[in-house]
């Protein structure tokens, strides 16, 4: 039963995400006009890749957070385990990359340079809430083990290594 509290939490607090950032996305657009250019149409079949492919790669890790942490994504309800699975095996920040290329997507099926630009600043943002708040509290909060995944786990661009290694 406490898992389902947890993840009715994670619900609700993903769902207030996504309506918050499609509100500054949306807002964003009015800066479209200041640039006079719009991207071109077939933008918005990429656009329509992304936004899925993102949006299943956050729920995939919040799934994670639920199942393995026993915690959401929400930094003021974390997971209390230490959580280095599924996507976490490849990056140590998937979910926010997720939501990223969700935003991304969203942009590209708007035809909207502004919410691209919106982008690159969020991402801009998050690396810097990553590299001096998160990261240190994680640090301090699972130590050595949290040591050992970062020096094995990239921050934001997985390791290719071919099969049989």
């Amino acid at each position: 039963m406490r898992r389902f509290f947890v993840a009715l939490r994670a619900l609700v607090y993903m769902t207030g995400f996504v309506l918050f950032w499609g509100w500054i996305a949306l807002s964003a657009r009015e800066f479209d006009r200041s640039f006079g250019v719009l991207l071109p149409a077939w933008t918005e079949t990429l656009g329509i890749i992304f936004m899925p492919v993102g949006g299943l790669l956050a729920l995939t890790c919040a799934a994670v957070f639920i199942a393995r942490g026993r915690g959401t994504p929400a930094p003021f309800d974390p997971p209390e385990e230490f959580v280095a699975a599924g996507p976490y095996k490849y990056v140590r920040n998937p979910m926010y990359i997720g939501a990223l290329v969700l935003l991304i997507g969203f942009g590209l099926y708007l035809h909207s340079i502004s919410i691209l630009l919106l982008s690159s600043v969020v991402f801009l943002l998050v690396d810097l809430f990553v590299v001096y708040f998160e990261e240190p509290n994680l640090s301090r909060k699972f130590g050595a083990t949290y040591e050992a995944f970062c020096k094995a786990v990239p921050r934001w661009i997985p390791k290719w290594q071919p099969r049989g290694r």
